[in-house]
């Protein structure tokens, strides 16, 4: 691994920060980052740097960076560009590791000359640099946060295990901020808009290797290396999933793409190619990203044999619909499993796949299904459809369903369709790991991209 790579783990986990372009204003981008640090109670040691000031938010303000007195490992710099080249080449000397530059004007207005100008500067002296025209990282464990929207308006998600490298930053954060809002963690997020010197495939290398990381997203718009990423994509999916969201496939969004980081999006037909030959997985949209994201906390399916347990016929319905659709079966129940179900029904009901426990059913009538449907050697995945509103359920039918899935036997997905009441409910499911959807579609959808890469990773694995 390249030297400036393996300093990533400075910018990740730095044991000092100099925010450069500090600033006393509110609206300014070196506020709202010094103040990410010390609100955020980042617990090393903290260096506004700015010429203009002696002091700010109660922390001794230096004139640069060769004026600190101690070592800094990371240096985000919120200045004018034309200043950046120099600053960073000032940084080098200091022996600083990593750098986060979030000011634009570079590559991405045509500015190239400056950018390789910035370039040469930090490869120099091995500074890992995420940037130019970028959000930046963020790191909850450690406590690292460049990201200079503020608190209130954009919830930090908390630590976890899932790693997000995003070449926007607007998107980047409306995952994130989603994420925070069903307490789903966060490893390491990744904004590292032009890529001047790291791109999205040095990260993807990077974090295939991140003990922290064990699933990792990407947003990309475009790429100056398709090679490069899809052998980087290809080497990290073996180890954990990839899952990919590709912007600019239209002509229009192509042009638009380029005038965003100033890389060309490129043929859609060449990246689909090649996400295909590297195995990742690649979703349509937002919603579908955050969707199949969540599944992943569950165990690996064996097979595509699906059980649906419902309390709502018709979603019931709809789910095995959508199930076919995708290409998955329903499984077909053992006796055992029938004759344990049989008992929580009314007298002359018959089960099937969907199971449907009716409306009356009690927090017990699903316990006694889903043990048996985990049990059962003929289901590979379980889909559980929750009516909240029911009036014979009460909040132990989450602990059933946490319960069985802390036995890390079998995938189990939720749907779950409502208001306020459902909500926070998913909330709690999805904060434990159990993905959950308002949707029978979502829901299986996620689950056919989940088990397609389960089944070919153990087809892989074979072969090796």
């Amino acid at each position: 691994m390249r030297r400036d790579l393996k300093n990533l783990k400075y910018v990740f986990g730095p044991r000092s920060v100099a925010v450069i372009g500090a600033s006393e204003k509110p609206t300014k981008l070196g506020n709202v980052i010094l103040k990410n640090f010390v609100d955020g109670k980042f617990a090393g040691k903290i260096y506004p740097v700015n010429p203009k000031h002696e002091s700010l938010l109660g922390l001794k303000c230096y004139p640069s960076i060769t004026k600190v007195p101690g070592k800094v490992d990371l240096a985000i710099f919120a200045v004018p560009a034309h200043a950046v080249p120099k600053i960073a080449a000032q940084c080098g000397r200091k022996g600083v590791r990593g750098a986060v530059v979030l000011s634009a004007g570079f590559g991405e207005v045509g500015n190239r000359k400056l950018e390789e100008e910035l370039k040469k500067a930090v490869q120099k002296y091995n500074i890992a640099m995420i940037g130019p025209n970028c959000l930046g990282v963020m790191n909850p464990l450690k406590k690292v946060d460049s990201i200079f929207f503020p608190f209130y308006k954009f919830e930090r998600p908390p630590p976890g295990d899932i790693s997000f490298v995003t070449q926007s930053g607007g998107v980047g954060t409306c995952v994130a901020d989603l994420a925070s809002h069903y307490g789903i963690g966060i490893s390491k997020f990744i904004s590292y808009g032009n890529g001047a010197s790291i791109d999205e495939a040095d990260l993807i290398e990077y974090l295939s290797e991140d003990k922290e990381t064990k699933q990792i997203l990407l947003y990309i718009e475009g790429t100056r290396d398709g090679r490069k990423l899809m052998e980087a994509m290809m080497r990290a999916n073996l180890k954990k999933p990839v899952i990919v969201l590709k912007a600019g496939r239209t002509e229009g969004a192509s042009e638009a793409a380029k005038s965003h980081t100033g890389k060309l999006a490129g043929s859609y037909l060449a990246y689909q190619a090649a996400f295909r030959q590297s195995k990742v997985i690649e979703v349509e949209g937002l919603s579908e990203l955050f969707h199949v994201v969540n599944a992943f906390s569950q165990p690996m399916p064996k097979g595509k044999r699906v059980a649906v347990l419902t309390n709502g016929g018709g979603l019931g319905v709809l789910t095995a619909d959508s199930l076919e659709a995708s290409g998955l079966e329903l499984a077909k129940l053992s006796a055992k499993t029938k004759r344990a179900v049989v008992s929580t029904l009314p007298k002359g009901w018959t089960a099937g796949n969907p199971i449907d426990l009716i409306a009356d059913a009690t927090s017990e009538d699903y316990y006694k299904a889903v043990r048996a449907l985990v049990d059962d050697e003929g289901v590979d995945s379980i889909i559980v459809i929750i009516l909240f509103q029911a009036p014979a359920l009460d909040s132990r039918v989450l602990n059933v369903l946490l319960g069985a899935s802390d036995e890390r036997r079998k995938p189990i997905f939720v749907v779950a369709v409502g208001g306020d009441y459902t909500e926070e409910n998913r909330k709690v499911l999805d904060s434990h790991g159990i993905p959950t959807y308002d949707s029978p579609a979502y829901a299986a959808s996620s689950l056919k991209r989940f088990t397609d890469y389960a089944l070919s990773m153990r087809k892989t694995k074979k072969k090796g």
